[in-house]
């Protein structure tokens, strides 16, 4: 009998390359626990971010490494794992089953309940990204997030809608998150409401967007109103 082929190794660089990149998701994610305790207190600041790396055992050069940026990063990692949470969660729920406006809802409530326990940890890190420096970074994480909700929800698009239903839903949850921080009803009841009047008025425009659409349909093209008799004069 012929031995079968074995199977090609991974160099070992490679390895020690994933193995380090594993490492240091672990000791980010450690800092970033130990920062979000100190956050809702002091807000994203290098001294924070110090503090978390000293109570995590990490060095100064490779916090440095982790968090290149200082709190930016810091901020940046904080988004990124509530989009990983996010994500995990929604996994969880039969997304397939539920209408695109149940779907787009379910994601943003999810993001909210993932942020729950660290509110106020989220509320100081909006008001950093609201800062004109920092107001960049707020833009692309506030893309990401929505980039992300659009993709696990099932969007498949490429055309124009790509963009343009990634511009609606970051105003729709946007909005919905400073609702959210300011909300004190029992379950949340009030940023529920709030959260479905968005989408309501969202449909209503893509109602309006697609009537427009066939209604376009039945006038003349440009090119034939230009080219018709009379219609230019020498």
């Amino acid at each position: 009998m012929t031995a079968a082929p074995a199977k090609p190794r991974k160099p070992r660089a490679a390895k020690k390359k994933a193995a380090a990149a594993g490492d240091e998701t672990v000791l980010k994610a450690a800092v970033l626990q130990a920062a979000l305790a100190h956050v809702p207190f002091e807000g994203f600041t290098d001294k924070v971010l110090e503090q978390a790396g000293a109570e995590a055992g990490i060095d100064r050069q490779m916090l440095t490494r982790l968090f290149p940026h200082g709190p930016l990063s810091l901020v940046e990692a904080f988004s990124e794992q509530a989009d990983a949470s996010m994500v995990k969660q929604l996994g969880r729920t039969k997304l397939s089953a539920l209408k695109v406006r149940e779907r787009i809802a379910t994601a943003i409530r999810t993001r909210l309940a993932v942020l729950e326990p660290q509110k106020e940890a989220a509320r100081r890190a909006t008001a950093f990204l609201t800062l004109p420096p920092h107001a960049a970074l707020g833009i692309r994480l506030l893309y990401r997030t929505v980039d992300t909700i659009w993709r696990t929800i099932g969007d498949t698009s490429t055309d124009f809608n790509f963009y343009t239903k990634r511009a609606i839903l970051a105003g729709v949850y946007s909005t919905t998150l400073m609702r959210w921080f300011t909300d004190e009803s029992v379950d949340h009841t009030v940023t529920e409401e709030f959260l479905r009047h968005r989408i309501d008025d969202v449909m209503r425009f893509e109602k309006f967007k697609s009537e427009l659409r066939e209604r376009a349909k039945s006038f003349p093209a440009w090119a034939d109103i230009f080219n018709r008799p009379g219609a230019r004069r020498s």
